[in-house]
């Protein structure tokens, strides 16, 4: 488990409450509850905290993978293929 510079946890706030965050584990917790009442919890990747609000994390993990994975956004298609450069 990553620990998260003191100095580093000093600065850093939830993005929903604006709360400072503390360390639990592998995720960072916000210390004042959210809408629903629940302390929003962000994981740490790599050393990295992930701070997106809940409703966003499915949305990036989608975007995310469509670039690992040859989706959409990772390749040019019909038009874009044949004439990158949009000549004529």
């Amino acid at each position: 488990m990553p620990k998260i510079s003191p100095d580093l946890l000093s600065v850093l706030r939830c993005p929903v409450t604006g709360s400072p965050l503390v360390q639990d584990g592998d995720e960072l917790v916000s210390t004042a509850a959210g809408e629903a009442g629940e302390k929003l919890r962000y994981a740490i990747e790599d050393g990295i905290p992930l701070l997106l609000p809940p409703e966003l994390v499915s949305a990036a993990n989608a975007a995310s993978s469509d670039q690992h994975d040859g989706g959409p956004s990772a390749t040019a298609t019909g038009a874009e293929a044949s004439n990158p450069a949009g000549a004529e």
